[in-house]
């Protein structure tokens, strides 16, 4: 593994754990030229899992591209980088529970959305916004209205 700060590439690994589901492997690594720590994840790749998009075509299945997602949409929120890796985690178990060789590319931004509306409610919005193409500004108030209602009644409740 290469230091991201000096490219030596011979650490020594400080602390290894692995998620809840067992699914990754979080590990704190010490580069052995400059001292320098990081983390390093390792994960279960899933084989040939393809994501039909809208329009019928298929691409292979990234992980990386519901970290982006996510960390787009927390971008200057108060979430730690560790909580969205798990959110992230939490997202691409499910997905690889309950589909073996495709998943519809609507189901993931679904789980996205899911995943986000429980974590940062600004989150969620901003991830909507882009995923549903709110075409005006009323469309947009709607989901905030919906939001607002639940929220108020979730108090309530509690």
């Amino acid at each position: 593994m290469k230091c991201p700060i000096c490219s030596h590439e011979e650490d020594k690994v400080i602390d290894s754990r692995s998620t809840k589901e067992g699914t990754v492997t979080r590990r704190r690594r010490e580069c052995s030229e400059c001292g320098h720590r990081f983390t390093t994840y390792e994960y279960i790749e899933p084989g040939q899992l393809a994501v039909v998009k809208k329009d019928g075509k298929r691409q292979d299945f990234d992980r990386k591209r519901i970290l982006e997602g996510v960390l787009k949409a927390c971008e200057k929120r108060p979430i730690p980088r560790e909580r969205i890796e798990e959110v992230t985690d939490a997202i691409v178990s499910e997905l690889q529970a309950e589909f073996r060789t495709e998943i519809p590319s609507s189901e993931i931004g679904e789980r996205v959305m899911k995943h986000l509306r429980a974590l940062d409610e600004v989150a969620y919005v901003r991830f909507a916004s882009v995923y549903r193409h709110f075409e005006d500004i009323t469309e947009f108030m709607t989901e905030l209205r919906t939001l607002v209602k639940e929220a108020k009644s979730a108090r309530h409740t509690a």
